[in-house]
């Protein structure tokens, strides 16, 4: 293909409580709710993204919370970790604070060029925290709950679990992302120049069981496009070269177009405009249940069937200084 993505937009899972999942990320992770809205195919249910102060693309983790979801399984099929960059000397740090807070944390683990500290988020999702030593130039949100220098500064990467790496390493190459290493069953890939925010992680189980998508499971990863005209030439690309994609989507904060790739992941090319503030002042993102406007007439119905989420003050600036 000609188009190439510049990296990872967001990636979008399956939760239960919606207030046990906005606990998590926002106070003990430290991450901002850049927007509270709904599932616009099922509006009884948020849609809650969390991020950087503004919500940048390649800093986002967004949420289905279904209240009483099974769990899911992961496996085969899907993305089955998701990792945060954080400075290269926080692990220590890191590792005291999710033990403080009762999250059970794997021992720090070394990658190629890289430590890693694995665990868990409360609906079983497998999360990673990544000291590159490659500098990360994104800024940390600084809400006053983790300091700035050990912060959060966005994505790292996302790891597929295929049955084989062939036809899913073919896709990716396609997209514009280049093999920059393999440890073991490991292929590592990386869009433009790498480093945090552009990898993806292929691990081959060549017998390995199929995952199932609910609670604590992945449901898509989505790149990066900058602008709809690059977005509709990729999308064109796709259906010449046989994948079935779907039409494009209106996000109201991005575009979104999804197709599969052939280990059975969902993906998705989101565009980096219009962004967060489309709606909202950035000061005030999160803060207040936005619908679109097709939803609108049905506020008052939506809004008496979705749980309070009881955000953190911190989480915008100005009420936390009133």
């Amino acid at each position: 293909m000609s188009i190439a993505t510049s990296g990872l937009h967001h990636v979008t899972a399956i939760a239960g409580d919606p207030r046990r999942n906005a606990d998590f990320y926002l106070r003990t992770l430290g991450l901002r709710m850049v927007k509270t809205t709904v599932n616009f195919d099922d509006p009884g249910t948020y849609h809650l993204y969390y991020g950087d102060e503004s919500g940048r693309p390649g800093t986002l983790m967004t949420f289905f919370p279904f209240h009483g979801a099974p769990p899911g399984k992961q496996g085969n099929g899907q993305a089955t970790a998701t990792a945060f960059s954080v400075p290269e000397h926080s692990l220590g740090w890191w590792h005291r604070r999710l033990s403080e807070a009762g999250v059970e944390v794997d021992r720090v683990g070394q990658r190629p060029g890289e430590d890693a500290l694995t665990f868990r988020d409360p609906d079983g999702l497998t999360l990673s925290l990544v000291a590159h030593p490659q500098p990360d130039p994104r800024a940390p949100w600084d809400n006053g709950l983790v300091p700035p220098e050990h912060g959060i500064r966005g994505l790292h990467s996302v790891t597929l679990s295929v049955d084989g790496e062939d036809a899913t390493a073919g896709m990716l190459t396609g997209m514009g992302l280049s093999p920059v290493e393999q440890q073991d069953n490991r292929f590592r890939f990386a869009a433009g120049d790498g480093g945090p925010g552009t990898y993806v992680d292929v691990l081959v189980h060549p017998r390995g069981e199929r995952g199932l998508v609910a609670a604590g499971t992945v449901h898509h990863v989505a790149w990066r496009a900058p602008d709809e005209a690059t977005q509709a030439a990729w999308r064109s690309e796709l259906v010449d070269n046989g994948v079935s994609v779907t039409s494009v989507l209106d996000r109201q904060y991005f575009r979104s177009v999804y197709f599969r790739e052939p280990g059975g992941t969902l993906l998705e090319i989101a565009t980096d405009e219009p962004g967060f503030t489309a709606d909202e002042p950035l000061l005030e993102l999160g803060r207040a249940l936005k619908l679109p406007p097709w939803l609108e007439p049905s506020r008052e119905q939506i809004e008496a069937a979705l749980p309070s989420l009881d955000l953190p003050s911190e989480n915008n600036p100005r009420r936390s200084a009133s």
